[in-house]
């Protein structure tokens, strides 16, 4: 399954709806650490298939959704079952370390 972009218009439709839980990337063009987990987290995408929806904020273009969130730092991940955020991690990591973090924070999606 591919990366979905979201905006504040379209948030709750595309993470917050009931069903497949959702991972989340919020990221910024001009973050390094961004750039640096794209592949990784594309990777996954592919990987985990129909268990999970993979989407990405770009905070600049959609400031007000990182702001209900309390987005602080980037990148920062957020995996989001039944609406509700049920893990956050800040900072990049490797695509090994994303799968682990999956799997102690959602054994359902990973």
């Amino acid at each position: 399954m591919a990366v979905k972009n979201t905006s504040d218009d379209n948030f709750d439709a595309d993470v917050l709806s009931p069903g497949t839980p959702v991972i989340v990337d919020f990221w910024a063009e001009w973050c390094g650490p961004c750039k640096q987990v794209s592949a990784h987290f594309e990777a996954l995408a592919e990987e985990l298939g129909d268990k999970v929806r993979v989407v990405k904020v770009n905070i600049d273009d959609n400031p007000m959704i990182a702001g209900k969130y309390g987005v602080r730092g980037l990148p920062t991940f957020m995996v989001f079952q039944d609406g509700k955020v049920s893990a956050t991690h800040l900072g990049a990591m490797s695509k090994t370390r994303m799968v682990e973090w999956l799997k102690e924070s959602a054994p359902t999606i990973a």
